[in-house]
Order: structure tokens, then sequence, then C-alpha cells
């Protein structure tokens, strides 16, 4: 991260409803120079709403969200941002290249073409239709339409949505190409392994609020670090009893206890003879944090509790 800490997006305080639908509650988040972070939710937790906030296209009814500065919006924050939405469509018979010189056109200082293509592996490609070109290859060409403008800051919503393994993967690639050149990225995504390899930072949004925030090894930490999975003829009220100190529930016809201590915890159900079958004792992952985190019943009032994790 850049050692400037003037942030690049400065939310503080957004709400936004749609009728009687609260989308955005009281969101405040910022964006450093250099720094890629991941914006997790589930469908309606409010992603899409801060993304268009952000670029100017919603209004807020309370709060302030800044861009370089200026209002969301601003011709000046337009200028120095780059933008790939799951809903952006691509001309049939034009050729990469071509697509490409269109929007540098845009731009009064946009990257060298060269550069662009390498980047998002488009250089072996760049004199075919864009027709021709795979799923794939069309989310990279919206890629590097995106960073052409020569950007401070990219916003990329589920960049990788429909894309198989490796075409995923390549993706991957593109995106730590451009923040290794000191770009901002801010990414959405289903993928939560995708967020876990990529971002420096996550915020969970849940129910239109914030419920976390902090680079990924700490929200996953923030559960106890160990996952402990097992079936049991016995009940899990009777497990929980055990561990009163622990959270402990169901997932399929199996027990799961997210632990800090798994030795001492297990030999306390063992004690207590509890008999387990297909026992593991495994790593917590990004999905058991963000679960935990977005299936919680949140508080009804706004005092709603943000883990802040640092």
């Amino acid at each position: 991260m850049s050692a400037d800490h003037k942030p690049l997006v400065s939310i503080n305080r957004l709400s936004k409803r749609f009728g009687k639908v609260c989308a955005v509650d009281d969101v405040t988040l910022t964006i450093q120079p250099n720094e890629v972070v991941a914006l997790l939710g589930e469908n309606g937790a409010g992603k899409t709403t801060t993304i268009g906030s952000v670029l100017g296209q919603l209004t807020a009814d309370s709060g302030a969200v800044m861009v370089f500065g200026h209002p969301a919006g601003h011709w000046s924050a337009r200028q120095q941002m780059g933008v790939m939405l799951q809903s952006a469509a691509l001309p049939d018979n034009v050729k990469v290249i071509e697509q490409l010189q269109l929007f540098a056109s845009y731009y009064p200082h946009s990257l060298p073409l060269e550069d662009v293509l390498k980047t998002a592996l488009l250089t072996n490609l760049q004199q075919r239709k864009v027709q021709t070109l795979s799923g794939g290859q069309k989310q990279r060409l919206l890629f590097a339409m995106a960073i052409v403008g020569n950007p401070r800051l990219v916003i990329l919503d589920e960049p990788t949505v429909g894309l198989d393994a490796t075409a995923r993967r390549e993706f991957w690639r593109c995106i730590r190409e451009l923040a290794a050149r000191g770009t901002a990225v801010l990414l959405t995504t289903h993928y939560l392994e995708e967020a876990d390899a990529l971002s420096d930072r996550i915020i969970v949004l849940s129910k239109g609020k914030i419920v976390a925030q902090g680079v990924p090894a700490q929200i996953k930490a923030e559960l106890g670090g160990k996952r402990i999975r097992f079936r049991s003829s016995a009940s899990l009220e009777v497990i929980q009893k055990l561990l009163p100190e622990t959270r402990v529930y169901h997932r399929g016809d199996y027990i799961e206890i997210n632990s800090s201590a798994p030795q001492s915890q297990m030999m306390t159900l063992f004690t207590a003879g509890i008999t387990t079958q297909d026992l593991t004792v495994s790593g917590i992952s990004l999905e058991d944090a963000f679960l935990h985190l977005t299936q919680s019943t949140a508080p009804s009032d706004s005092s709603v509790n943000i883990q802040e994790i640092s």
C-alpha cells in the first residue's frame, strides 16, 4: 500500500432505500491507493447499490460518497476510474484492437495499447473479431477496456462469473498484474476462493450493513482457526452444553465446531462419551467465515456490531 494514506474512495454513512427496502444502511468504508478490496455479500446484501453510488449512478438518501476528492459521478472522478460491470455488451463485428483503440480515445492519458494487451493476455488475439472470442476471452477484453484509460481505481463487478476454472485463474493473473502496477481495485465476487487469493482487504455486507472487514487471514482466524466436523448420534444441544463457549451447528448430516483448541475440546467430548464418525479437523476457510457472518441474525436497530479486524 502507498505511503499516501489519503483514500481514493471515501463513503461516509451511506444509506439508500428503494421503496420499503433498505438496500444500503449507514455504510462507511474507504479504499486506499494500491489496495485490492473485495466486497462480499449474498444476493441483495447491497454490493450493487454500493458500487452504483461510487459510480454516481445512484443518489444517496443520506451520507456522502467522495471519489478522488470529488462527489461521486463528477467528471474528474470518472476520468480516473475504470469499470467492468456484469451487464456490459460488446459489438460483434469489430476487432479486439479496434475496440481498444476506440476506448483509448476517450481518455487524455490512456495506456499504450501493447501494455494493455499484455496485461489482459490479449496480445495474440488483437486481430480477432469479437464474435469469435470465447467467454473468457470476452471477459479479458472487457477488463482491457476498463484499464486502457490508465485509471487509478478499477471496479470489477463479478468479473469471472460464468467462467470455467482455467479461465478464472487466467483472469486472476490479469488482476494481479494490474494491482502490481499500482492500481487500486474494488472487486465483487461470489467466488470466495477468488476473494481470498486476490484481496488485501475484505468487506462483508449483510442486509445492507457492513458486518466485518479486515485482511482475509484475520477474518478466518476470528472464527477460531480450526473447524471440527463429524457425524454423531448425540444431539446438537448436548454437544453445545459440553462446549458452552463455542459455536456448534449443523451442516447437513454433520456437526461442525469452529475451534481455537480442537484437541482439548475433542477430549471433552470423548470423556463425556460422545461418539463420532467421519471426524475431520481442518483450517477455517473464507467460506466458513462468510457463512458465519452472513447467516447470523443481525440486530433490527442501527447499532449492529461491526467486526473490525486489524
